[in-house]
């Protein structure tokens, strides 16, 4: 059980895939409720903008985590590269991975997602 409570005192950062809308964003509603740092991807700039200032204007002072947003296209290795590359610079690890991109017919490269997660996390 002690396992448990230092998970939750130490600060954790997350990553929420497709997340400007529906379950993806209320994933990172509920982890910035309790206190992770958040980072919310989108494929859509402008979308994930929004829906960032959106988190900010509903939990206000309630939000404990800081979320952030970044551009990513789980389906273009650069993208996934690029925000690997945040996720080191900016916290220096992941703790939490939420992979809710939803695309149909299109191959996700594996490797170059595998490969980012585990050189951050």
């Amino acid at each position: 059980m002690a396992e448990a409570s230092t998970f939750l005192t130490t600060q954790r950062y997350a990553v929420v895939t497709g997340a400007n809308k529906g379950i993806g964003f209320q994933i990172c509603k509920q982890l910035a409720l309790k206190g992770v740092k958040v980072v919310l991807t989108s494929r859509d700039e402008k979308r994930g903008l929004e829906a960032v200032c959106k988190l900010k204007e509903e939990g206000s002072a309630a939000l404990l985590g800081e979320v952030v947003f970044h551009q990513l296209d789980v389906t273009d290795p650069a993208s996934i590269s690029s925000l690997a590359e945040f996720i080191e610079t900016r916290f220096g690890r992941m703790d939490i991975l939420v992979n809710n991109a939803g695309i149909s017919g299109v191959v996700i490269d594996d490797n170059a997602l595998t490969g980012a997660i585990e050189r951050v996390g």
